[in-house]
């Protein structure tokens, strides 16, 4: 295998020496050769590596192509599939709450997109900062008894 990993060195060192015009057959030569070793990071690694011997920098940026041609894609590809199917107990994110009620006071109620949680956020006197908590299904139909003729209720928010 040493000879390959020779022969890919030797397309290296002549692309490093080749005018731009003449970059492209030898390019095209390495890509092809590099794509026939069974280990793709090792050769990739070994480009890596070869690409440092370059002085011209453009040289360096026609390896760096074939690299990147020759670098499989990314798993993450896959995981917006799994992402499709709803966990239940996944943490929720706003993404998931539609706000129903919204007092410029400081209280606001929010509804889950899907199912029937109600949360609740408002102020924390002590440090000023919101806080959003989970409503138990008593605590929503005193809510709106409370709150009923607001003129704070969203129109449209399935409340």
């Amino acid at each position: 295998m040493a000879t390959s990993y020779e022969a890919l060195d030797a397309l290296v060192a002549r692309l490093g020496k080749a005018s731009w015009k003449e970059r492209d057959p030898i390019k095209a030569e390495l890509e092809a050769l590099a794509a026939t070793f069974p280990d793709r990071k090792a050769v990739l690694d070994h480009l890596e590596q070869a690409k440092r011997t370059i002085g011209d920098l453009e040289a360096r940026w026609e390896v760096d192509e074939v690299i990147e041609k020759l670098t499989p894609p990314p798993v993450a590809a896959d995981e917006p599939k799994e992402e499709e199917v709803d966990d239940p107990n996944r943490p929720l994110t706003a993404a998931d709450l539609n706000v129903v009620y919204d007092d410029p006071r400081g209280f606001m109620l929010h509804k889950t997109k899907v199912g029937e949680r109600w949360f609740a956020t408002q102020m924390d006197p002590r440090t000023g900062q919101p806080q959003t908590f989970e409503l138990r299904p008593q605590e929503v139909t005193q809510l709106k008894q409370q709150l009923q003729g607001s003129p704070y209720w969203l129109l449209g928010a399935g409340a």
